[in-house]
């Protein structure tokens, strides 16, 4: 909302599913049939619940230039499901950049990096050792 309102821009929200009461929106705010829009995010994963409002919005016609997000943890899988949905993605930032940062400034030492990176590979099976 920040973001639209610095830009002078219309917002809207997309809920990941329409309320139950009321009007049952799913999109809730100012958009027409055509209209450009960019979808922005704090954090990408999977990249599935962003991907979802990105389909709400094409369903209701509009045009979805692509996404921003704050943070990333740069997951293949993401790459895989923004490639197969046609979607671009910018980042601001991202867990490898966060990395090395922390270790730049002597936060996590050069082991501790790369113990780190390693769970980023594959975080479902990752032991830590």
């Amino acid at each position: 909302m920040l973001v639209a309102d610095y830009l002078n821009l219309p917002f809207c929200y997309v809920r990941p599913e329409a309320k139950k009461h009321g009007r049952q929106n799913k999109i809730e705010g100012m958009v027409q049939e055509n209209q450009t829009v960019v979808v922005v995010e704090d954090l990408i994963s999977t990249g599935k619940s962003s991907l979802v409002a990105v389909e709400a919005l094409r369903e209701a016609n509009l045009n979805v230039k692509g996404m921003l997000a704050i943070f990333s943890y740069g997951f293949g899988v993401a790459d895989e499901n923004f490639r197969k949905a046609n979607v671009t993605l910018n980042t601001l930032s991202n867990y490898e950049h966060l990395l090395l940062n922390a270790e730049k400034s002597n936060f996590i030492s050069s082991s501790e990096s790369k113990q780190l990176s390693s769970w980023r590979e594959n975080p479902a099976t990752w032991t830590g050792k």
